[in-house]
């Protein structure tokens, strides 16, 4: 009798882990024009900062949670608020955006485009990786992708790399998606 419930609570556990993965992988991919509306905004930040985003979307959860402590922590920011939560029980992609509280209450003001970005950032990471490189192609060809004295941009073949000027000083840049990838 322990045997059969063993097995069965076995294929209960494996079924129930298998279950978000079939939902996702059942739901059609983003088209490319879902996926260049959902990465403009982002597709032009250092490649560092934007693989936090990214990774830290597919838990949206918590970063809720953290959008949550970062405003009851005002005065912490930087190194200092990611230093003060490492004791919670976060991803670590979640816990380095706590030093960006702006861009942690953006993604949890906009909670589905965060959880969309998380969906398609697991289900489709290739296509999401080629489409920030088309973007930044489309940026540059516009004239509004270059160096500066905040950031770096290096290109590596067919891939822009876009990094600190100053490694220990990263930059949040704000720009208007209409505007920097042209017509």
């Amino acid at each position: 009798m322990t045997r059969i419930f063993k097995i069965m609570l076995a294929a209960l556990v494996a079924l129930a882990a298998s279950a978000p993965l079939q939902t996702l992988q059942a739901r059609a991919p983003y088209t490319q024009a879902e996926l260049d509306q959902m990465l403009a905004p982002i597709a032009l930040y250092p490649d560092a900062l934007l693989s936090q985003i990214l990774l830290a979307a597919t838990r949206p959860l918590e970063v809720v949670e953290a959008a949550r402590w970062s405003r009851a922590h005002p005065g912490l920011q930087g190194d200092d608020a990611v230093r003060a939560v490492q004791q919670e029980n976060w991803d670590p992609s979640v816990q380095s955006l706590v030093a960006f509280p702006q861009l942690l209450a953006r993604m949890d003001e906009n909670l589905e485009w965060t959880k969309k970005l998380g969906d398609a950032f697991f289900v489709q990471e290739p296509v999401v990786m080629e489409t920030i490189q088309e973007l930044r192609r489309r940026a540059r060809a516009a004239g509004h992708l270059a160096p500066d004295d905040r950031l770096r941009i290096l290109e590596d073949g067919q891939s822009i790399v876009i990094e600190p000027a100053a490694p220990q000083v990263v930059h949040v840049p704000y720009y208007d998606p209409w505007v920097v990838y042209g017509p």
